[in-house]
């Protein structure tokens, strides 16, 4: 596979000598085999590829030839065809790359490992591309050129900003300021705690239905995900469908709030918020909606409720939501029990020096990473090596205003449920004193799922279909876990499914499904509806003579920085 006196030099057989880095490069990767004939079958076809790359660049070289963009956003830019060295740079990181993910493919290993190995691969091979070096980027360098250094001058000014910042600029964050132009809809903080601020929405409507609606968001981020603009609000939506509608913002925690634990998100953050808008509107029951891990800390104060005897919730909405944590997606090959009790060691309650805080900027870099193509390196180009400015983008500018989370209650969450699943199982978990049954809770529950979500994979959401026992309606949205979910009706995008029957297999239910364009957002507000009950005169006020208004929303909490 390599030349033996110099791994990775030219051969023969292997004009570029690439093979033979590859192979070195895989040794770096902790012992992890390959089968002998998969192996010889993709050195084979290495080969005849490379030949092919080969002899296209002579042919690059013609004063008559008609160069072809490569299939790929990074090289489609005409600098790359123009230079017959860069086009060939391209082909051969492009076919290395394919080769190195058919190799890790084919590792022998149990499913975490060969999930551990494409992930690694993966992240090698597109922070090795070389349009994100200046000396292999023409498109930079052309750039360079014509600005007489200007671009590289303005991209150090970039790197030198966000080295300060400790972050890539994925967007012009000075354009964007928390309820100046994003987290806009009009209402009222009419409670707080250590844990939360409860905003009240003014009404959009001459009247409202009689039951109120509660939004628990993450608290893994902020909550204005729900309220970036007024033309993709979901908050602001669900106001205008004539929801009296209140919002749990959680605050950014601080060294005063470290040790705080999963029992404390429960009973003073969503069973408190329950409380106070069921005493404020007097309403029996309430209709809620808890997103992403929101959705895991609605449903689990919901079913400690139920343990004590009460059912306060007329309906649950669940979007990407993990209750079933079998399938995590990408984020699985992060968790094992080594990683889990090292965090347990530095974060959690039996850490030498006490609990700590998982800082914001680490689990929006993980995050990041996730997509590192999207959200890293197009960046790094374009900020770093072209000088650009980065667009205003309210959904990036959101996307980098991190969370910090106390450790113990990271460090419960992510043993409990992340590692052993456990929250699933009636009975298993103890939450603020009550064993956990998620199928005690009776309300119907509307759960949705995006069909491109690599944080809450759509078949995990359907997943909650069997531990949920009300009654059920499962809808999928086109998209991701962002992106899927804020889709408002009025933009005509993409796509969402329905199906009438909830069979155990997913994919069954996808295969009966019918496929409806536009935004899930109409589904949803149809089935709401007739849960909110009767008109009533909209309140004139917020709050009450006891819930008294503290402050305009969006509130303090929301903009504190991690």
């Amino acid at each position: 596979m390599t030349n033996k006196r110099n791994p990775g030099t030219a051969t023969p057989t292997d004009p570029a000598g690439a093979f033979g880095a590859i192979g070195e490069f895989w040794k770096t990767l902790g012992g992890v085999t390959l089968p002998a004939d998969p192996l010889a079958a993709m050195q084979g076809e290495y080969l005849k590829n490379v030949t092919q790359i080969w002899n296209d660049s002579l042919q690059r070289l013609q004063p008559d030839s008609t160069a072809k963009p490569l299939p790929d956003r990074r090289f489609a830019a005409q600098p790359w065809m123009q230079n017959p060295a860069a086009a060939y740079t391209a082909q051969m990181y492009l076919l290395n790359a394919r080769t190195l993910m058919d190799m890790a493919e084919n590792v022998q290993g149990d499913a975490k490992t060969k999930a551990r190995v494409r992930f690694a691969v993966q992240q090698w091979i597109d922070a090795t591309s070389p349009s994100n070096f200046l000396a292999f980027n023409p498109e930079a360098l052309q750039k360079a050129i014509d600005t007489k250094g200007e671009s590289l001058t303005a991209g150090m000014g970039h790197l030198l900003e966000d080295l300060k910042k400790g972050h890539v600029s994925q967007t012009d964050e000075t354009v964007f300021e928390v309820g100046r132009n994003v987290a806009t809809t009009e209402g009222t903080v009419i409670f707080e705690n250590a844990l939360f601020q409860l905003i009240e929405y003014t009404p959009l409507t001459a009247k409202v239905h009689e039951r109120p609606m509660l939004f628990v968001p993450p608290c893994i981020n902020k909550y204005y995900i729900l309220d970036l603009q007024p033309e993709n609000s979901v908050i602001r939506y669900t106001v205008e469908q004539g929801h009296r509608t209140f919002v749990v913002s959680w605050r950014n925690p601080d060294e005063s709030l470290k040790a705080t634990t999963w029992d404390d998100y429960i009973q003073d953050g969503a069973i408190r918020a329950i409380e106070v808008v069921r005493e404020l509107t007097g309403a029996d029951t309430i209709n809620t909606l808890g997103f992403c891990v929101g959705g895991t800390i609605l449903s689990t104060a919901l079913a400690v409720l139920a343990a004590r005897g009460e059912q306060p919730a007329n309906s649950v909405t669940l979007l990407t939501t993990l209750l079933d944590f079998q399938d995590t997606g990408i984020l699985d090959i992060f968790v094992d029990e080594s990683s889990v009790r090292l965090r347990e060691m530095t974060l959690g309650d039996q850490a030498p020096g006490g609990p700590g805080l998982l800082k914001g900027q680490e689990l929006a870099t993980t995050f990041s990473f996730l997509r590192p193509n999207d959200l890293v390196w197009n960046y790094v180009v374009a900020n770093y090596l072209k000088g650009e400015s980065p667009p205003p983008f309210d959904l990036l500018y959101w996307n980098g205003d991190s969370t910090n989370l106390p450790g113990p209650m990271y460090c419960w969450y992510l043993r409990h449920t992340y590692l052993q699943n456990e929250l699933k199982q009636p009975g298993k978990l103890t939450v603020c004193g009550e064993k956990v049954d998620l199928g005690a809770i009776q309300a119907p529950v509307y759960i949705y799922g995006s069909r491109e979500d690599h944080i809450v994979p759509w078949k995990a959401a359907y997943a909650s279909t069997r531990v949920l026992q009300g009654k059920k309606r499962f809808v999928l949205g086109a998209s991701g876990h962002i992106a899927g979910v804020i889709n408002p009706p009025a933009k005509g995008k993409r796509s969402h499914w329905i199906g009438s029957q909830l069979p155990a297999d997913a994919d069954a239910w996808f295969d009966g499904a019918t496929e409806h364009p536009g935004s899930w957002w109409t589904d949803w507000s149809a089935w709401l509806k007739p849960m909110g009950g009767k008109q009533v005169p909209a309140p004139k006020t917020p709050g009450s003579r006891k819930f008294k208004a503290i402050e305009p929303a969006p509130g303090r909490y929301v903009k504190a920085k991690a």
